[in-house]
């Protein structure tokens, strides 16, 4: 699928971009997002999304490929759609990144110590242990899950699960997300 002319990537350009949007938790926001994306023909490389600590705001992180001009772009038109509060790219920010994986993997009697020393190497931690199988549950940047999951491919992987990535900007303040106003008692308007 080609991009819209506006948002032509020259090849070998793109990077994986992050972008925050705090939306109204409302029915239909996640679509409209995710339309605005497949309209212009990106693949949505990770989406995560979940609430916030304001009542009735979600915060959706969206990873795609682009170069940095298309993900202006991108940031421009996702604040014109409506239920849109504000967006931030945390690309080339000071910023935490990481993502959750379970991995359940065949674990045979006598490969278990070996696979637990793996697991343990990676600082990762075992959530579930059968008689043939243990799951496992790690946090960290792509490049440490992509780590773990080829040392635990020869073992045989039975099934893997990947939340996405969730990012947030190092230092004070709640990044792209408009701050309460404060009444003169203190408490939030």
């Amino acid at each position: 699928m080609s991009h819209d002319s506006a948002f032509a990537i020259p090849k070998g350009r793109s990077v994986a971009q992050t972008l925050i949007a705090y939306v109204e938790d409302r029915p239909g926001t996640l679509n409209r997002i995710v339309s605005l994306f497949r309209r212009r023909g990106f693949n949505i490389d990770s989406l995560t999304v979940g609430r916030t600590e304001q009542p009735g705001v979600s915060r959706i992180t969206v990873v795609v490929r682009a170069d940095d001009a298309t993900a202006r772009r991108l940031e421009a038109n996702l604040y014109k759609l409506v239920n849109v509060i504000s967006v931030e790219d945390v690309t080339h920010a000071s910023s935490v990144t990481r993502e959750m994986a379970f991995v359940k993997v065949r674990a045979s009697p006598d490969r278990r110590a070996e696979l637990l020393q793996l697991v343990q190497t990676f600082r990762a931690r075992v959530v579930d242990l059968g008689p043939e199988s243990i799951i496992v549950e790690t946090t960290g940047t792509q490049e440490k899950l992509d780590g773990l999951i080829d040392v635990l491919r020869p073992f045989g992987i039975l099934e893997l699960v990947r939340t996405g990535a969730v990012a947030m900007r190092r230092g004070p303040g709640s990044g792209g997300q408009p701050e309460l106003a404060e009444a003169d008692d203190g408490v939030a308007a």
